[in-house]
């Protein structure tokens, strides 16, 4: 695998409020904070510029709505804020799905700083993460999902079918690698390929 030399991580809701095991349920891949931190520091090591993403829900009972403490990030992510080497970092906040509409706006930055490939991880799997990387499948830019620094919680859909986490992300990472809008790989991956 190639990682581009100014490839951009994009660092998806890696917010306090998922710690609340009460609102969301149980969740899969206990080792994707480890995951994330370590892609962080490899991007930051090697000056490749990093886009974290904050949700900023508007929903009145959701761990991440704005004011609320589980609105920030986690604490290892907060550390690792401003300092990537030549300063190439942003932050996105956003009310929906997608990173591509928030403020400010992650592709017109992506597109100026001549960015062509997209490593993203954080949390949900199937929901901001699979969202974002669809988004920058459709706009052109070859995106690579980094599965186990991901994760999801179970989920009830329709007619009362009930799928775990793990069931969901799996069904996420298919979806996204079988349907061409990223390369779902591993951290481990990831990380040797942008060294």
């Amino acid at each position: 695998m190639d990682i581009a030399e100014n490839a951009a991580l994009v660092v998806v809701d890696v917010q306090q409020g998922f710690e609340d095991a009460g609102f969301w349920g149980p969740r899969n891949n206990p080792g994707a904070d480890d995951n994330i931190a370590a892609l962080i520091d490899a991007w930051q090591s090697t000056g490749r510029p990093v886009v974290f993403v904050r949700h900023d829900s508007v929903g009145p009972r959701s761990p991440l709505r704005t004011g609320q403490a589980g609105n920030d990030f986690k604490e290892y992510v907060e550390r690792r804020r401003g300092r990537t080497a030549g300063g190439a970092e942003l932050l996105v906040t956003k009310t929906v799905n997608s990173a591509f509409y928030g403020t400010p706006d992650l592709d017109a930055w992506l597109r100026a700083a001549g960015v062509t490939q997209l490593v993203v991880a954080g949390i949900q799997t199937n929901m901001c993460v699979e969202t974002t990387a669809r988004m920058g499948g459709n706009l052109g830019y070859d995106v690579v999902v980094a599965y186990d620094a991901t994760y999801t919680f179970d989920l009830e859909g329709p007619f009362g079918w009930r799928r775990s986490a793990e069931e969901v992300a799996q069904a996420s990472a298919v979806s996204l690698h079988g349907g061409g809008f990223a390369r779902v790989v591993t951290t481990k991956e990831v990380v040797d390929a942008a060294r």
